[in-house]
């Protein structure tokens, strides 16, 4: 199992310079990754908001072996080639450090309504999807020719391809028992899965995480891959490393590959730089 530390892109987070903050104290205290949110606005709070790629730059610069990404961007309310540029110069800045995670973003009343774009979920997952698979041919460098139903593409080669090839790992996020979001996820390199029963710093439970390891499992046979693909659980863990242990351990045992350390969502620490910068340094929670 891996660990990630993640943040949002507002509040202290904000700041670029707290955000390579993070990052380099993260790499020292033996992290693996940093991944940040991508929200334009967040229930509305009239706080600061920072882009995540230029955030993630200033990680990038930080850092020289941390893995660097979204967790999650809303591809839908993107541009696929201004998004698959942005990925690829910072895979190129960071040595090909990058994981793409990818979702259709919530609230969809803010995230889209809020700018007066449509918010029918079923035309923003199809917009997600073609906008996925033009931005992995984007990245591949190759002239592209595309006409879809949302975007277009007349004999355009983006240059420089991305480090990692074929391409950057791409994440997908969705709502569990979604089936939806989790059939995406099983065509890509990755699952993030969101619980109901489980608000953002609460482990899920084991039962939930088997039973969606099992059907993305059956996805993955159906659609003949066999290379690997990672499992995202996340939540708060004790700095306490028995009481850590015991919370990780049942979902290694299940399968998930990474762990993603967050602040509670509710909780006054969420956009706080003190509090993550002494959780980081305590390590991740099977060091």
């Amino acid at each position: 199992m891996r660990f990630s530390i993640n943040i949002p892109n507002f509040g202290e987070f904000a700041d670029a310079r707290n955000v390579a903050k993070v990052a380099a104290a993260a790499e020292e205290s033996g992290w693996d990754a940093l991944f940040v949110w991508d929200h334009v606005v967040h229930r509305k709070q009239r706080i600061p908001f920072g882009d995540p790629w230029m955030l993630l730059t200033a990680a990038a610069l930080a850092t020289t072996r941390l893995r660097l990404g979204t967790l999650v961007t809303p591809v839908a309310r993107r541009r696929p080639q201004q998004l698959a540029r942005q990925v690829a110069t910072l895979d190129s800045l960071s040595g090909g450090r990058v994981i793409f995670g990818a979702g259709l973003g919530a609230p969809i009343e803010e995230e889209y309504g809020a700018f007066g774009e449509s918010t029918d979920p079923i035309e923003l997952a199809a917009r997600l999807d073609e906008g996925l698979d033009l931005m992995a041919r984007y990245w591949s460098g190759e002239p592209v020719t595309h006409k879809g139903r949302f975007f277009e593409a007349h004999d355009v080669a983006l240059l420089p391809a991305t480090v990692q090839q074929p391409r950057p790992p791409v994440w997908v996020a969705g709502y569990w028992p979604n089936r939806r979001p989790m059939r995406r996820a099983a065509r890509w390199d990755g699952a993030v899965p969101l619980f109901e029963s489980a608000r953002h710093g609460q482990p899920p439970r084991v039962e939930e995480v088997h039973d969606l390891i099992a059907f993305i499992r059956e996805e993955r046979a159906r659609l003949d891959r066999t290379d690997p693909f990672d499992i995202v659980a996340g939540g708060v863990t004790p700095t306490d490393s028995t009481q850590a242990r015991a919370i990780i351990a049942p979902l290694a045992e299940e399968g998930v590959t990474w762990w993603d350390e967050r602040q509670h969502i509710g909780g006054d620490t969420l956009d706080k730089l003190v509090p993550v910068l002494r959780r980081i340094e305590h390590g991740p929670p099977a060091a």
